[in-house]
Order: structure tokens, then sequence, then C-alpha cells
């Protein structure tokens, strides 16, 4: 484990123990987060590597998903207490998750047509989350915002279907480090939106720099991304995930690495995990 935080010993270990969110990269978007002593499973694929084709119409199709294996058992990445499906695109949520999920899991969509085709196959306790928040084992759970693409690319007609809708989930709990899960999108006033309001300490940067077919830009994030939120909100910690694990993302761990290197970034606060890395805050 790669703890950002030396805990101290006796009453007042115990004491941060209990306050501290432990974060832990799976593999691509799929990450479990254990907040408060509740443990969510976020957008999880759990099919072995090479499972599926390419996704068609981006780039790199000819290779085969997921490009690396988990890192973890199954057994261990299925041990959560609920699980959180920012959208149903195969890259968060794939044929494997579907069938190995169980389906009394409490489960959380962006909204009713994405809880309905949960439903229909076979989850009974699925929830709709939304702006004005749930709360989950006391935990408080807000919906936030974003584009999976460019305007450019939503002008599309078939494109705009294909990209749908996404979002992103703020964690928030007295006594805990607020947490921001920013979902696959690209940088948008709803992304400053959130930052300015909630101000998390840790935000989690779909950062993989994602492409189409014929188009340069991406529809997730990248570096400079990463560099902005790092200015934006200069008092969280800044974790890129969603790397080297599907066909259509183009950003290498080494080249953000260097990235943080080359612009002089406190590696502190700008933390790129291997999968099956964890982090203590």
């Amino acid at each position: 484990m790669s703890s950002l935080h030396t805990l101290t010993s006796g009453g007042n270990a115990a004491k941060a123990a209990a306050s501290c969110v432990q974060f832990q990269l799976v593999r691509n978007a799929t990450i479990k987060l254990n907040y408060a002593g509740t443990t969510f499973l976020v957008d999880p694929i759990l099919a072995p590597k090479g499972a599926y084709d390419g996704y068609p119409g981006t780039v790199r199709s000819e290779l085969r998903n997921p490009l690396v294996d988990l890192p973890v058992s199954l057994d261990d990445v299925l041990k959560a207490d609920a699980v959180i499906l920012t959208h149903l695109h195969d890259d968060h949520w794939d044929a494997a998750a579907r069938n190995l999920v169980p389906r009394d899991m409490p489960i959380f969509t962006q909204n009713e047509q994405d809880a309905a085709a949960m439903r229909k196959d076979g989850f009974t306790d699925v929830r709709v989350l939304t702006e004005d928040g749930a709360e989950f084992n006391g935990t408080h759970l807000y919906k936030t915002g974003g584009q999976h693409g460019t305007d450019q690319m939503y002008a599309v007609p078939e494109l705009k279907s294909l990209l749908g809708e996404t979002m992103g989930v703020v964690f928030q709990r007295s006594g805990h480090k607020t947490t921001y899960v920013v979902g696959d999108t690209i940088w948008r006033p709803e992304v400053e939106r959130t930052l300015t309001r909630y101000q998390p300490d840790v935000v989690l940067l779909n950062a993989g720099y994602a492409q189409l077919d014929g188009f340069q830009d991406s529809i997730i994030m990248g570096k400079d991304d990463l560099l902005r939120a790092y200015q934006f909100a200069p008092q969280a910690k800044i974790v890129a995930i969603h790397l080297e694990a599907v066909n259509l993302t183009t950003l290498s761990r080494k080249e953000l690495r260097d990235f943080i290197g080359e612009k002089r970034l406190d590696t502190q606060r700008a933390l790129v995990p291997d999968d099956g890395q964890t982090y203590t805050f």
C-alpha cells in the first residue's frame, strides 16, 4: 500500500483510521473507494485480458480489450457494499460485470434509462443518483455533470447517441476527505462548478485521452487537464485513472509522469497509480 499519511499509534491511530479514505485503482476506470467503512465499487469491468474486440470507430481498434489482466482476484474486486455506474459504456460496465455482480447489490445509476437497463438484467436494488444527492450508510453521494466529448462531436447525431450521457460523483461526509470521481468528461464548466462548490480533497480524473477515429480531440481528459485540475483545485490531490487498459486511450503512464516532472508538479499531489495500487488519504 502507498500511504499518503502516516497514522499515529493508540487512540489517535484508531480515530485517524476511522476518518481516512482508502482508494484502490483496479483497472481502467474501475476503482474501489472505502469511505467511512463503506466500500463503493465504481465502473467495474471484470473480463480477463483480451476478452473483447477493440471498440469500433476508435483508435487502435485492432487491439483486444481489456489490454491488461485484473491485478487482484475477482473475489477481492467484488467485496463491496454498493456499485456506482457513471454510465453503461462497455469500458465501464462489461458483460462479465453484468454476470458476476450479485443481483441484490445496491447499484447507483445516473438516470432512469440506465436504471431500467439494470432492472431488466435482474438487479433488484437500483437507485438513481441526482444532483440533490442520496445517502448510503451515512455518506452523501452527489451526481455531477460533464460531457463525454467535444461540442463538435455532439453535433453529429450518431456520435451524440453513441457518447450519450455520463456523470461524476462527489462523496461527502463530516470528518472525511471530500472525494470527486470526475467520470468520462472533457474539461467543462460543469467540472469547474463542481470543484468550486465542493472544494474536494481528492479528485479522481479519467485522464487517458481516449480518441475516436477522425478526431484529434479526446472524449475524456488528458495530461493538460490534469495540470488544469492541479491548478484549479490547489487543496486537492489529483489522481489519474482510466489509463493503459482499453484500446482507445492513448496517454501512457510514463508520458503522464514525465509531464508531471517537466511541469514540476508536487508528486504528492499529482498521482499516477499503477493497476492494483492503493492510497490512503
